[in-house]
């Protein structure tokens, strides 16, 4: 039998206010236990919660940017179940009326576009921290995330693999961030998600159970997760057996999920309306204003870099999944596409001013560059896009002296190397020539060495002649070593040819 799996998140992503979402209590990461829980997150007697205006504008921010219902009446409701980092005995959620319900976001994996829809995301206070590792015998309680802002987002059970849900999480991650909602930190716990997965058999509308698998904090582990716990109700099926609804946890040592308690419905948490808190009321002159002052989103920035500059989707969802580098395309492509002259006129952002059709054949080699070369260097030291240790002048610059001729693009690639490393802001043409880089042009030159390197490999010239098309790279490449990579390739692969009489 052939099986489908089918995934839906419940994303929790906490926002960017400086105070708690019913407290004046600082937010900040990494302060001293139990030194940022008020009176309100503890729940001493007599002490009332008061609604954080900006937490609010964040939701709403949020369900304006999936294009989704915000609704102007909503209601906070105590969610009630007890646990040791729990002080209040309830969590204060939103159940049957959010926020924000029905949006939608979109992913790409591979080449290939699906919507996800998002049912709900609503605005809740976050419990507080057990922790077991420092303690022989006991836990200790650490209540300064207590009352930290949240949004939870739910997506609709659409998705069908552990790609797509990769790919949805990303989406939700880009966008929070871009947004300025959240900072996306998934070390520090700021972004963080439940996976509910089950399986049915192809073709079927009905459900199967499904498992919840709580707190996945990395992106490679929601994905491992996911394919684990498929597996396992998988196999667990077809050997007769029964999927039981529960929650669980992933573990990334030993890569597997194991039960952690059964799982809850809405009735066990036994929600009713917050008596301390009044019915959330927003106005639509907020909403308008809210939604006026977004900036371009990432999904409408993707479809412009791939209809404008003929990207491909991969190419342009990944260029927009951080603003930084965005901003770094941007910026970059302009300047590669005009002259240095012109860079202090172009406006900001530059793509206001730049011109499409003559930007457009440059569009890719920028967008090469940076998802090749300055990514690679990004990945080497784990640094994140804000790390950034060239600007776009230098890398519109050296695209420049490629262009020109006083480069190549592997001896591009050394001199990139060495702006990264050894001299952030180095004067490229300095570089040129302190090191020896510029590229010969000079055809006496060139063609000397081509003599040289076709009388030291008979061999070759023999294989090529024959038909052998990898014998003139291979030519080719006995050139630029002799050239130390320098030589002008397109002059080099011209001489060859000419000399070979093919």
């Amino acid at each position: 039998m052939k099986w489908e799996i089918v995934i839906g998140l419940e994303t929790h992503a906490q926002l960017s206010t400086a105070s708690k979402i019913f407290s004046g209590a600082a937010t900040a990461f990494g302060a001293a236990p139990n030194t940022q829980a008020s009176a309100v997150d503890i729940a001493l007697p007599g002490v009332l919660p008061v609604l954080n205006k900006g937490a609010v504008e964040r939701a709403i921010r949020f369900g304006l940017a999936v294009n989704a219902t915000i609704n102007r009446r909503s209601v906070f409701a105590r969610k009630n179940y007890f646990y040791p980092d729990l002080p209040k005995g309830y969590q204060i959620s939103q159940y049957e009326l959010p926020v924000v319900e029905k949006g939608t976001l979109n992913i790409v994996v591979g080449d290939t576009e699906k919507t996800i829809r998002i049912a709900r995301a609503h605005l809740e206070e976050d419990a507080g921290k057990s922790l077991h590792e420092d303690f022989h015998g006991m836990s200790g309680i650490d209540l300064n995330r207590a009352g930290t802002p949240l949004l939870e987002i739910v997506s609709e059970p659409d998705m069908r693999s552990a790609a797509e849900a990769v790919a949805y999480a990303k989406a939700l991650h880009t966008l929070v961030r871009w947004i300025g909602i959240c900072d996306g930190n998934m070390q520090e716990g700021s972004f963080r998600c439940d996976a509910n997965v089950s399986v049915r058999p192809q073709g079927s509308d009905k459900f199967g159970t499904r498992c919840e698998i709580k707190n996945l904090n990395s992106f490679r582990f929601l994905e491992q997760a996911i394919e684990f716990e498929a597996k396992r109700q998988i196999e667990l099926i077809e050997d007769g057996g029964a999927v039981v609804q529960e929650t669980r946890l992933y573990d990334p040592d030993k890569g597997e999920t194991r039960a952690m308690r059964s799982k809850e419905d809405a009735m066990d948490y036994r929600y009713f309306p917050d008596p301390d808190l009044p019915p959330l009321e927003v106005s639509k002159q907020w909403i308008d204003k809210i939604k006026c002052d977004l900036p371009e989103l990432p999904q409408v920035m993707a479809n412009r870099f791939h209809l404008d500059y003929g990207l491909t989707k991969y190419e342009a969802t990944t260029l927009t999944r951080d603003g930084v580098m965005a901003d770094f395309f941007e910026y970059a492509l302009a300047f590669v596409s005009t002259q240095p002259a012109e860079w202090p006129k172009l406006p900001k952002p530059p793509s206001r001013g730049i011109n499409i059709a003559k930007a457009k054949p440059d569009a890719k080699l920028v967008a090469n560059w940076i998802l090749g070369e300055v990514a690679s260097l990004l990945n080497k030291e784990d640094a994140s896009t804000a790390e950034f240790r060239i600007t776009p002048h230098q890398l519109a610059e050296l695209m420049h002296r490629i262009k020109g001729g006083t480069v190549s693009a592997k001896i591009a690639k050394e001199i990139l190397r060495i702006l990264w490393n050894e001299n952030p802001e180095g004067d490229i043409d300095f570089i040129i020539e302190e090191h020896g880089f510029r590229q010969i042009s000079d055809s006496g030159a060139i063609e000397k060495i081509v003599d040289q390197v076709l009388a030291a490999n008979p061999r070759s010239v023999e294989e090529f002649r024959a038909g052998k098309e990898k014998a003139f790279n291979a030519l080719v490449g006995q050139v630029m070593k002799a050239t130390q990579g320098k030589a002008n390739p397109a002059q080099v692969n011209e001489l060859l040819r000419k000399k070979l009489g093919g």
